[in-house]
């Protein structure tokens, strides 16, 4: 089954972590740059999260009442019966609820990320090959280079320009792509000077 790809702002948002292992670490590595405000509850935390900012360990057991007001939980401990009561617990309440290794027991999943600059890609394979998710990451980590960045910082800074230069939607969008063309060919990154041509002369 293929799954929509929402994206979603998660800053200051309450995320639940039941579990302190390796795999309850990846997961708050991959939520900590979004601005999330991750809470980490289990008997034993491995020393990896001390070097994480701004995260909350409570060293204890998981407690029923740690989902409230949560806006995600992770059920990542090794005990496959207390992820199955977290996910039910959350199911119930209307909870986003992703737990671990146990796709059965998913509202939601964490894909294959790519990360550059203002550019947030998620990969999925609706888990049938996490190999090839990963192949493709791969792919469009190479192709996020700094040149493709620095189109992608071009286009942001032009928008209004484009916009108060440019009456119609179908001008501006051939002005866009123009630039983008611009920025992508084979020469260096375009000076304000050969941009500004290439505007006026559409």
């Amino acid at each position: 089954m293929a799954f929509f790809p929402f994206f979603i702002d998660i800053s200051d948002k309450k995320i639940l972590i039941a579990g302190g292992g390796n795999v309850a670490l990846r997961k708050a590595e991959k939520l900590l740059p979004f601005g999330a405000a991750i809470t980490v509850v289990a008997p034993a935390v491995c020393g990896e999260f001390s070097r994480l900012p701004g995260i909350t360990t409570i060293q204890r057991g998981f407690r029923d009442g740690d989902i409230e007001d949560a806006f995600a939980v992770i059920a990542a401990t090794d005990d496959r019966a207390l992820n199955s009561r977290i996910y039910k617990l959350c199911t119930e309440r209307g909870i986003l609820v992703n737990t671990v290794d146990d796709p059965e027991n998913c509202g939601f999943y964490f894909p294959a990320l790519v990360r550059a600059g203002s550019v947030t890609a998620g990969i999925s394979t609706g888990g049938t090959s996490p190999i090839f998710a990963r192949y493709v990451r791969e792919i469009l980590t190479a192709a996020l280079d700094e040149k493709t960045l620095a189109a992608g910082d071009i286009l942001v800074r032009y928008r209004p320009v484009i916009r108060q230069m440019f009456d119609t939607e179908e001008q501006r969008k051939n002005a866009a792509e123009k630039l983008l063309e611009l920025c992508v060919s084979g020469g260096g990154i375009p000076t304000d000077n050969e941009i500004t041509e290439l505007l006026e002369s559409l």
